[in-house]
């Protein structure tokens, strides 16, 4: 007679599926506890204490540097306290090139400016100081609350929009990736009978800036000290007159027509 088989599992057997079961029961316990810990934070060690909000997981140190945020306007407040901001305004409302723009009445409280190559706004503060009502700055990087972001080739304003257009930093207009359209939008913006104040690198020769400046005349050419130091940049000041120009190119416009060998000049 033989036995019958049994089917049940042997005691080793059923003590490892226990075992597996209970370690997977207490690893989502654990998880489902760190995540409720993570999500919430724990106001019982310090009463009062404000609840951050989560923040993504940092991958570099860089992003797991604190960095504290500082208002504009302290920030500013903590430039102009310093030497540099100070040597650096005396320097631009001591200059010459304010001289020239006093002669041609364009530093008055009515006055609307635009400060190319901001940077910091060194040059806005200084114009502010001149007594220039209406200043605004920008470069292809915003530093408020004096700059704001904006690309000198494509000018964000309407045609004649500033009495002056004023650079102090010569990398402006040298460093521009296409000068020629850095002038013609400058010319554009700039009303008639205005002014346009650049600081170019001393090396540069004042013809070959000039000939850039298609509708515009130079009333004023000098080397000045810009910021108080032994950098030396030489100042251009181009005077913007369109309707001059537009007469001029009509009257050889019918001067041809005409066949006449004069022509407007």
């Amino acid at each position: 007679m033989v036995a019958p088989t049994t089917t049940a599992a042997s005691p080793p057997a059923m003590d490892r599926r226990v075992q597996r079961l209970v370690s997977g029961v207490a690893a989502a316990a654990a998880t489902v506890s760190l995540l409720y810990l993570i999500s919430h934070a724990s106001t019982s060690c310090f009463p009062g204490a404000t609840t951050l909000p989560l923040a993504r997981f940092p991958r570099t140190s860089c992003d797991a540097a604190s960095r504290r945020v500082v208002p504009p306007g302290r920030r500013l407040a903590k430039l102009r306290a310093s030497a540099r901001w100070r040597r650096r305004s005396v320097a631009l409302a001591s200059s010459s090139a304010f001289a020239s723009l006093r002669g041609l009445r364009l530093l008055a409280g009515s006055s609307r400016a635009l400060c190319l190559a901001a940077g910091a706004g060194h040059a806005v503060d200084a114009l502010r100081a001149e007594g220039v009502g209406d200043v605004t700055g920008i470069d292809l990087v915003d530093f408020p609350p004096l700059v704001r972001r904006a690309d000198p080739h494509h000018l964000p304003f309407s045609d004649g929009a500033f009495d002056l257009i004023f650079s102090d930093n010569p990398a402006g207009f040298s460093g521009a990736l296409f000068p020629s359209r850095f002038a013609a939008e400058a010319e554009r913006a700039v009303r008639s009978g205005g002014a346009i104040a650049l600081a170019v690198d001393r090396h540069l020769d004042p013809s070959a800036v000039a000939v850039l400046f298609k509708r515009s005349r130079i009333v004023d050419q000098r080397d000045l000290t810009m910021d108080g130091s032994e950098s030396y940049a030489g100042v251009t000041s181009f005077t913007f007159n369109p309707e001059h120009t537009r007469q001029k190119e009509e009257g050889n416009q019918n001067a041809r027509k005409q066949g006449r060998k004069t022509a407007y000049i």
